[in-house]
């Protein structure tokens, strides 16, 4: 039978210990009760993923689920708006003393965006002049620009025929 006066002496006299066991048994407890509901077969390097094992283990998952696998949905963008967009170049009269490397510390390349009003390291895309092609931004802007964003592009001349374009930009 739990004593309850007991229980309060021993968590009076040692609260670290007892506290530790019970975040242990909190712990164990939903290893084996989520962990066991939500297993995961993982064969490693060893097994490929058209293997006829591999294969019936994922048909034997879809039978029990209620409905099979529904199709996924497509991805949406969180906000959709028309910005002015512009392109650059490492040039060093259009970016800091390393023209190579972005904001981010990562070197220069095709997809890379610089916008002062997103985070770095988000994903964009702009439907209407590359559609499908995912960027990131990786580098800043002047701050006098804030709605605006600039990618990055190889050559100075395609650069210069980019020109300013006001564009839709889908922000992930």
């Amino acid at each position: 039978m739990f004593n309850l006066s007991r229980f309060r002496r021993t968590w009076k006299r040692y609260p670290f210990e007892v506290g530790m066991i019970f975040l242990v048994t909190v712990f164990i407890f939903d290893l084996f009760s989520a962990g066991m509901a939500n297993a995961v077969v993982d064969f490693g390097p060893y097994i490929s993923s058209d293997h006829p094992l591999v294969l019936e283990i994922e048909a034997m998952e879809n039978e029990t689920k209620p409905f099979g696998k529904l199709p996924q949905a497509g991805e949406r963008a969180k906000r959709i708006m028309k910005i002015p967009v512009t392109a650059y170049n490492s040039l060093p009269e259009q970016t800091d003393d390393t023209p190579f490397i972005t904001a981010s510390g990562t070197q220069t390349r095709w997809g890379v965006v610089a916008a002062n009003f997103l985070p770095i390291g988000t994903r964009v895309r702009f439907p209407e002049l590359y559609p499908g092609q995912n960027f990131y931004v990786e580098d800043r802007m002047n701050a006098r620009y804030n709605k605006h964003a600039d990618i990055w592009m190889e050559e100075l001349a395609d650069a210069r025929n980019f020109g300013s374009q006001w564009t839709t930009i889908e922000v992930f």
